[in-house]
């Protein structure tokens, strides 16, 4: 206690000169501080700082954006600078800048389906345009972001009670930020008015066994203007304590972004009502915590956000003419077997397969694919294999390769999505 004492006695006996107005002069062996008034004033927001630009100088660091981080960085005045949270895996929406596009997806006016990687939509009522929109250099939401690709949801002549449009994701596993606070941020904008966007997530507790049963929770509403802006709904969601996960490794998390709902749908959407417009998003990010901090895409590289979306939709696209797929073998005379290496570890084996303009080639003929089918048997996460019909006579037992038919844009295509 003796030397608590003698500390506090010390400190007070260096202070010298305390004048209303002028602030407080403090003296020493090591010089002169004056804490003077001013400095009260240079502050001028919550969460400023008051930061020193050299000897016996001073300035005001302005505070940061919601999650930033301070960092030293001898180039400021200060010393001192903000920079965005940019955490690796932090975001667990895949290709949340909508810059992978397997698919080739340009448009469509369907009521369910995917378009750009491992996004999809659902549409009950009323009719919908749906298109992939590129942003004119210079113009993308966040400067230094020079993102490509933003989607557009266009919305119309939807009434009913049972009428949405719901654009969504689903996030593998139904463990992902169970019982936890999570922010849920975007960009968007509307071509006309001021309609809100409802955000909700699902928990799917998948198939095989005996599941437990969808559990949905309403994230919150906002609404949006007609220019980019950042936009966050912060929410907990459920634990799934006590609750029963399927065999078959099909559960998840899916986020849910609603532009239109009926009042069927008032509970998920917090009452988001019939909105007949056209929303565009870009930016999605789905974190743990209270604040949304600065966008990052799930892997923060291009070659590692197309292998995260590969994992569950895997393309290949043939590029020149007679690109070749596969290699197999002609089994009777209309029909060949194919087996395609898959240029990555797919979450589970295939479940279907897409194609297009191919034909199987016997070193001396071709003949057109006329339809081809997953052979699920044969199949794994890692390879791919496919049975074919063709038109024209085929030589039995004889080798033969899976082509593009005289088309640089053929492909075939495997899925594994949730």
């Amino acid at each position: 206690m003796t030397k608590a004492r003698t500390l506090a006695d010390n400190f007070a006996a260096d202070i010298n000169g305390i004048t209303a107005g002028t602030g407080i002069t403090g003296g020493g062996t090591s010089g002169t501080v004056t804490i003077t008034n001013d400095m009260a004033t240079t502050i001028t927001a919550k969460g400023d700082l008051l930061a020193g630009t050299g000897n016996a100088t001073y300035d005001n660091l302005a505070i940061g954006n919601n999650g930033d981080t301070l960092l030293a960085d001898s180039s400021a005045s200060t010393g001192l600078r903000w920079q965005g949270n940019f955490a690796a895996g932090k975001n667990k929406i895949i290709n949340g800048d909508f810059n992978i596009n397997q698919r080739g997806f340009t448009s469509t006016t369907s009521t369910f389906g995917y378009n750009f990687d491992r996004w999809t939509f659902a549409r009950t009522g009323g009719s919908l345009t749906l298109s992939a929109e590129t942003f004119t250099p210079g113009t993308a939401p966040v400067a230094g972001y020079e993102s490509k690709n933003f989607v557009r949801c266009a919305i119309s002549g939807q009434s009913a009670a049972a009428d949405r449009f719901i654009y969504s994701q689903a996030i593998e596993s139904v463990r992902t930020f169970a019982n936890q606070t999570i922010t849920v941020s975007f960009w968007a904008k509307a071509s006309s008015g001021t309609p809100s966007v409802a955000v909700s997530v699902v928990q799917t507790f998948g198939s095989g066994g005996s599941p437990s049963g969808d559990v949905q929770t309403a994230g919150g509403k906002t609404a949006i203007t007609t220019s980019w802006a950042r936009y966050s709904v912060t929410f907990a969601v459920p634990s799934i304590s006590g609750k029963t996960i399927g065999t078959a490794n099909d559960d998840a998390l899916n986020v849910r972004l609603w532009t239109s709902a009926g009042t069927d749908f008032n509970a998920p959407t917090n009452s988001l009502g019939i909105q007949n417009a056209t929303i565009d998003f870009w930016g999605v990010q789905v974190e743990a915590g209270s604040v949304a901090t600065a966008f990052q895409t799930a892997t923060g590289t291009l070659q590692g956000e197309l292998a995260a979306c590969q994992r569950y939709y895997y393309r290949q696209t043939a590029n020149n003419l007679f690109a070749q797929f596969a290699i197999g073998t002609c089994y009777t005379t209309v029909n060949a077997f194919g087996f395609v290496p898959l240029g990555v570890t797919m979450r589970v084996k295939p479940s279907s397969v897409d194609y297009s303009t191919l034909r199987i080639y016997d070193g001396g003929s071709g003949y057109t694919v006329t339809a081809l089918a997953l052979n699920a048997d044969l199949s794994g996460n890692t390879n791919g294999a496919v049975e074919v019909t063709v038109s024209g006579t085929l030589t039995a037992a004889r080798n033969a390769f899976l082509q593009a038919n005289g088309n640089a844009t053929a492909y075939l295509g495997f899925s594994a999505e949730l």
